[in-house]
């Protein structure tokens, strides 16, 4: 039997949710513009000339407020060098603009809303964790009658003076675009003289990539065809320049060179997308979703995407003539708002000089700062709680590799919950590192910021075989286990894998096992732990947040925790040969991926 160990309340459970959600809809009401007109109003002005467009881009903030007051101050001087001479300056955000952080979770993204609606962006696509957050409170899924799944976003969307765009999710029972408040499939607005034309689409992967109970009821369109349909129509409404905010992208390593695609992953959804755009029906795409970068030039189409986190922002240059031609494409690298420490990553905003851009000095923007600050003071008062564990070097997380940081989650899991014979959970789960020191609860929040709840899933041996082969065979999110060792060899074309328990003992087929997961690899059909087809009850969701029990797992155990020794190369938990995605060929040789 699962026994639930002891634990403190969720520590949210100790400031009150509802104050803070006022707190932070008067902070929006406060910083909300009126709302934008969806389309062109009165006659197109008349000018003289070639005028730039500067189509600025973020994507993937997870929650970064904290780096919003220094986006402000770029976005100032751009538009200050636009206005200088009678250019127009367009801002995007490419979605997963909430969860990540504790100051923006804690209201469930309102802070962010509240900067952009200040800072004036002109449009944000819906991400997939848009859908995360469930109905409005504490509860991610919906738990009684009446609660709106999708409730939280349709909150934020309320709040937002920018229409959230999402051209590609239908309702599966009509068909039709969902009819939500200022959450649209594409809008014409006005830049000065110039009538553009927006629209918003999110990744085919956001049924499974957020709470599937949080997607039922709607279904997906694949986003070149919604795009298609869309940029036709404003195009035929009269749109001079159509630009895309796609929660889809890819990576390139080579950022300098637009027209260079050698170094980009070209197998990614948004090539996909892209290629399957008749040409000039689009002409810029503000790209997220894989936290990488691009400023390349894609079958004519101009993409940028700018890492994640709030580390820097896209920009492309159109030239327009009095025709309202494009006639010119500039197309810069991203640009980090922070300089790069000696391991790479950003400086910490509380450190960053952001120095000059557009001729002249960043200023950090004071207004978006006092925005922030009430959400700012919440979360460090929770973030500095103490564990009362060390850790003896950095715990490292990969995404597609056995990781550290994964063999510890899965550990703690077990210890959280008492009787399972199995932990499992998944790299994209995995969302920072856990820095050398005193761990405190921040460094884990930024390590596991989604509050999903613990399910335990009866199944047998030949069902766990089934998801590490999967798992071996396919690419993406690695499986980190905890309660066995897996041994995987090719013997001509078939991979064997076998598992052993904690005591060494083989797990045969038929063997009874308990499973800790999460509600989020649970859940849906198409997910990980549906596509074994168990029998009904088989899953049983608890209302134990996964992320709490682990931090009092991590109090109870106390003392040092040696990184080293929660991941030693030389003697994997998960032994497989090659890389993955695993191919065993005829001779018994493991081939690497294509």
């Amino acid at each position: 039997m699962i026994t639930v160990a002891r634990y403190s309340p969720h520590p949210m459970s100790s400031l009150s949710r509802t104050v803070l959600a006022m707190a932070a809809a008067a902070l929006v009401l406060a910083a909300c513009p009126s709302k934008q007109e969806p389309a062109p109003r009165g006659p197109v002005q008349a000018r003289r000339g070639t005028i730039t467009l500067t189509v600025l881009g973020t994507n993937d903030l997870h929650g970064s407020v904290e780096r919003l007051p220094i986006l402000a101050g770029y976005v100032d001087n751009v538009r200050a060098a636009r206005a200088a001479d009678g250019g127009e300056v367009l801002l995007l955000d490419a979605g997963d603009m909430f969860q990540g952080t504790l100051a923006s979770n804690l209201t469930e993204g309102a802070p962010v809303i509240a900067a952009y609606n200040t800072i004036g962006y002109d449009a944000a696509a819906v991400g997939n964790h848009e859908f995360d957050f469930g109905p409005p409170g504490p509860a991610v899924v919906a738990t009684a009658p009446g609660d709106d799944p999708r409730g939280a976003l349709r909150a934020r969307a309320k709040e937002a003076s920018f229409p959230l765009l999402m051209a590609n999710v239908l309702e599966s029972d009509t068909g039709k675009r969902p009819a939500w408040d200022n959450i649209l499939g594409a809008v014409m607005i006005e830049k000065g003289p110039i009538i553009v034309g927006l629209i918003g689409v999110t990744t085919e992967a956001t049924p499974f990539s957020t709470m599937p109970a949080n997607f039922l009821g709607l279904e997906m369109v694949k986003p070149a065809a919604a795009v298609n349909a869309e940029a036709a129509q404003l195009r035929a409404r009269g749109a001079q320049v159509v630009v895309v905010a796609a929660h889809v992208g890819s990576k390139c390593k080579e950022l300098h060179d637009p027209n260079d695609l050698s170094t980009c992953d070209q197998g990614e959804e948004l090539f996909e997308m892209v290629r399957a755009l008749p040409a000039g029906a689009v002409d810029v795409i503000v790209a997220g979703h894989t936290h990488a970068a691009m400023a390349h030039l894609v079958n004519g189409v101009a993409v940028i995407e700018s890492y994640a986190n709030g580390r820097a922002f896209g920009r492309v240059d159109l030239r327009i003539n009095e025709a309202g031609v494009v006639t010119g494409k500039t197309i810069s690298p991203p640009r980090d708002l922070c300089p790069l420490g000696a391991d790479g990553a950003p400086v910490a905003a509380a450190a960053c000089a952001p120095g000059e851009y557009e001729g002249k000095p960043v200023a950090i923007s004071a207004r978006i700062a006092s925005l922030i600050a009430p959400a700012e003071v919440q979360a460090r008062t929770l973030e500095a709680k103490p564990l009362g564990v060390e850790l003896v070097g950095e715990v490292t997380a990969s995404y597609d590799k056995e990781s550290a940081l994964g063999n510890l989650f899965v550990d703690l899991m077990l210890a959280a919950l008492a009787g399972a014979d199995v932990a499992m959970t998944n790299g994209g789960g995995l969302r920072a590192d856990l820095p050398s020191g005193p761990l405190a609860y921040g460094a884990l929040y930024r390590a596991i910021p989604f509050d999903n709840r613990f399910a335990v899933v009866t199944l047998n041996g030949k069902h766990l075989r089934k998801m590490v082969s999967n798992n071996l065979y396919g690419g993406g999110a690695i499986y980190s286990w905890g309660g066995i060792t897996v041994t995987a060899r090719c013997k001509g074309a078939t991979l064997d894998v076998v598992i052993k328990d904690r005591q060494g003992k083989v797990v045969d087929d038929e063997r009874t096992l308990t499973l800790l997961t999460s509600d989020f690899l649970a859940s849906g059909e198409r997910g990980v732990i549906g596509r074994l087809g168990l029998p009904e009850g088989s899953v049983e969701l608890t209302d134990v947040l996964i992320r709490e029990a682990m931090a009092e797992a991590l109090t109870r155990r106390g003392g040092k925790v040696v990184a080293s020794q929660l991941h030693d190369p030389a003697r994997p938990r998960l032994d497989y040969p090659g890389s993955r995605p695993v191919t065993c060929g005829a001779a018994g040789a493991a081939a690497p991926p294509p």
